[in-house]
């Protein structure tokens, strides 16, 4: 005479097996799955009766309840796979395709505004001989600011909320380490420009958390404020369009001397001023200077054997401009209202 526990595992052996075969629906066919092979299901329970069995007989029936729930679900995907090729043969009976119905419209993508205005910077700037360099999100803080330098205890720090990784790696707040990388791995004479995504603790209607950046950088043997005025001057007038002036107002960086900040006339108004230029007929577009000659010093460049410059704009800003964007914000939405304005 079998043990009760043997018996269970056989009745249940039968049931579901019978009851697998006979069901008229996926979700009926899941059901009884989760009926006798659950957590909580008749195999389930049956197990637990292990506890007990003899020790002799423990290992004869585990076997039996694996060899039993290895049947019950081969015999599961066999009943799943009728079912389904049933359904499928019952949907192509009785569906129907209307072909005088409206088709679906697919909505045409867009280039980003953010990435129009970089390709358009490429374009302008490799008729000048630049070529594009990237570097690392994650900076150390030794290239993002102490070989620009801009040392620990340098105020110039303030001017750049900081994320900090930890206590020797930051986001990087600005492009210009690229300038430090490209000094260090790539002989002169250099003419590179660095752009991606920048990080600052700041965000307003003006500012982002997040946003991007271009820079430039030309080194040379012989290069003058006279060759940086005259090559952002071309620059403006082929991004913004023909006519528009620049002016270069003296400022700071670290990294430059003499350094400037850079204006052009408002491409809206035309200089006449209007809300954009806050009717001064100027908007200003980002900084600029010589190169330090302690960052020629820092990545091993000889100088005045070697000199140069370096220029910086923030790509949002130069959409907003060229754009006519009110809020800087609307960027890293991706609202396709926003986006599709900018189809070529």
């Amino acid at each position: 005479m079998k043990p009760m526990s043997q018996t269970k595992l056989d009745e249940i052996k039968s049931t579901a097996s019978a009851q697998f075969k006979a069901a008229t629906s996926s979700k009926s066919l899941y059901d009884l799955k989760v009926q006798f092979l659950g957590k909580s299901g008749a195999l389930t329970e049956v197990m637990k009766e292990m506890a007990n069995l003899p020790k002799e007989e423990k290992p004869l029936f585990g076997k039996k309840v694996n060899e039993i729930k290895n049947f019950l679900e081969q015999v599961y995907v066999e009943a799943e796979e009728a079912l389904k090729k049933a359904e499928m043969n019952e949907r192509l009976a009785t569906e129907e395709l209307d072909l005088t119905l409206p088709a679906y419209v697919r909505q045409a993508g867009s280039e980003h505004p953010v990435y129009k205005v970089i390709e358009e910077i490429f374009t302008i700037m490799a008729r000048l001989g630049y070529s594009v360099r990237t570097g690392p999100l994650i900076e150390k803080d030794y290239y993002n600011f102490e070989a620009l330098n801009i040392p620990a205890d340098h105020p110039a720090r303030d001017m750049q909320d900081t994320f900090f990784i930890d206590q020797h790696h930051v986001l990087r707040t600005h492009t210009s380490p690229i300038q430090i990388h490209s000094l260090e791995n790539e002989k002169p004479p250099l003419r590179i420009i660095g752009t991606g995504p920048v990080f600052r603790c700041d965000s307003d209607i003006s500012h982002l958390p997040n946003f991007h950046q271009i820079e430039g950088m030309c080194v040379d043997q012989k290069v003058s404020m006279a060759d940086l005025k005259g090559t952002i001057s071309f620059f403006v007038r082929e991004f913004f369009g023909p006519g528009l002036k620049t002016r270069f107002r003296p400022s700071f960086f670290p990294f430059t001397e003499p350094s400037a900040e850079v204006d052009c006339s408002c491409p809206i108004c035309k200089g006449k001023g209007c809300s954009l230029c806050k009717h001064t007929g100027w908007i200003e577009i980002g900084g600029c200077g010589l190169i330090n000659p302690k960052v020629f010093y820092n990545a091993k460049i000889s100088y005045p054997e070697w000199q140069g410059f370096a220029f910086g704009f923030g790509i949002e800003r130069m959409g907003i401009i060229k754009y006519g964007i009110d809020d800087i914000r609307l960027f890293p939405e991706n609202d396709v209202r926003f986006v599709r304005q900018f189809l070529s």
